[in-house]
């Protein structure tokens, strides 16, 4: 397929950068298979990966060159990193990252790690359970200047309940041990680069195995908080000490008296999923235990009865920031919708363990190649919706125009470039490229 096809100079020094921590007895395959998923139609599986890059000899060479993948991932996934730092972040001190879990439906009783875990989509059919993997992922979050926040999927463990632990030759480790172990690794990768990492996620990770290893490393990070979370505030000792046991911790703050207040709230403008918002605000310290330090307290009110509370662990920050960086984490969201809707993750039919790490590991940094490429592309580059005017001229393009755009540069590259320039010619070349807008 590498032979075939001419690809971007941009995508082949990526391609290079990642194969360069491989054996280099098969680094040249991750080229063929990235090629190949680019190219593959229909359900994503390895099969079709395979049948897209033309390969019809040694084709089980490629099978175990995936499960090699899963692992190395931490490797490549870290030169991946350094690349998007470089590109991206090169004018920023802070990293923002997101991480969240999401599943992966799979068929078939005996695919190892599987298990049933909660849907969190709502189908048609209302089921409350899905059978497949459960991902626990990281993803980079960028602001493009053009197309809003974007998620740069990296890094993703593996979650296998305690009951099937046996059965998959793991030990176990719970969500928040998991997310604490990729919040250490992207802590280690920013501090080579000197960068500060600023993680947000949701409340289901506002847990003391969590919280507190993350914060003894110094990065930052930003969470929900419950409407009911034990805060409590700052402690003053006494000048003269009294009998008894000295209190570890101040009085209790309740949240619902803390909104009930009038004093302390005033409004802030914040860019907020692309638009700009004002919002009530009241900001206040607190001691939050799971965290095991004082915390920044922020409570947004959305009406008269109802109010969200966030929490950052940073008490220099302001609330514009933290307010942004939770409005931010919904890119992760949309990088699982791409990630199985156009990528195909979970898709693949492999059973092993290391063969499905492998394969969803690929996934992800096929996003997030093509992410990057089309970075400094233009929306009419990108996409073009001239032949749909019931769409929205104006909407920032999806993951899968820049999939169909790469594709096209790729033809194009192949198929026009060092060609003839004769007039004959260039009249062929514009029929043809005409027809590969309906394929690509």
């Amino acid at each position: 397929m590498s032979t075939k096809w001419i690809f971007p100079d941009q995508w082949q020094i990526m391609v290079i950068a990642l194969s360069s921590v491989l054996h280099q007895r098969s680094a040249w395959r991750l080229a063929v298979i990235l090629a190949a998923m680019l190219f593959a139609k229909g359900r994503k599986t390895i099969t079709s990966w395979i049948r897209a890059a033309g390969i019809n000899r040694c084709y089980k060479a490629y099978y175990y060159f995936i499960g090699s993948l899963g692992k190395k991932t931490e490797n490549i996934a870290t030169e991946l990193f350094e690349f998007m730092i470089h590109r991206i972040y090169k004018n920023t001190n802070t990293v923002l990252v997101a991480i969240d879990d999401s599943p992966t439906s799979r068929y078939g009783p005996k695919v190892a790690g599987a298990g049933i875990h909660r849907n969190p989509i709502s189908t048609p059919d209302g089921r409350k359970f899905i059978y497949g993997h459960l991902w626990v992922t990281l993803s980079a979050i960028a602001r493009h200047k053009n197309f809003g926040t974007i998620g740069l999927p990296l890094l993703a463990r593996m979650y296998v309940k305690a009951k099937d632990i046996k059965n998959a030759g793991l030990f176990f480790q719970s969500k928040t041990e998991q997310a604490m172990e990729l919040s250490k690794w992207a802590y280690n990768c920013c501090k080579s680069l000197q960068k500060r990492l600023w993680i947000v996620t949701d409340g289901g990770f506002t847990r003391a195995s969590f919280l507190k290893p993350v914060v003894k490393t110094g990065a930052v990070i930003i969470t929900r908080l419950r409407k009911d979370a034990v805060l409590y505030a700052e402690l003053k000792q006494p000048k003269k000490r009294k009998r008894g046991r000295p209190r570890k911790y101040g009085k209790r703050i309740k949240l619902a008296d803390i909104v009930n207040s009038f004093d302390g709230w005033f409004k802030i403008r914040a860019i907020l999923y692309g638009k700009q918002e004002s919002k009530d605000v009241k900001v206040f310290k607190a001691l939050y235990k799971p965290a095991g330090c004082m915390v920044q307290v922020l409570i947004v009110r959305e009406s008269k009865s109802s109010f969200r509370a966030f929490m950052c662990t940073d008490l220099t920050a302001c609330a514009v920031e933290i307010l942004e960086a939770i409005a931010d984490r919904g890119a992760i969201e949309q990088n699982f919708s791409d990630l199985k809707q156009i990528e195909g993750a979970g898709q693949q039919q492999v059973r092993t363990i290391i063969g499905n790490i492998g394969a969803f590991h690929l996934n992800l940094w096929l996003h997030n190649f093509i992410e990057l490429w089309a970075w400094d592309k233009s929306a009419k580059f990108l996409c073009d919706r001239s032949d749909s005017p019931w769409d929205d001229a104006n909407r920032r393009p999806s993951h899968a125009d820049k999939c169909a755009a790469l594709r096209r540069e790729v033809l194009k590259q192949t198929f026009f470039v060092g060609s003839d320039k004769s007039h004959e010619i260039n009249k062929i070349h514009k029929q043809f490229y005409k027809l590969l807008k309906l394929v690509a």
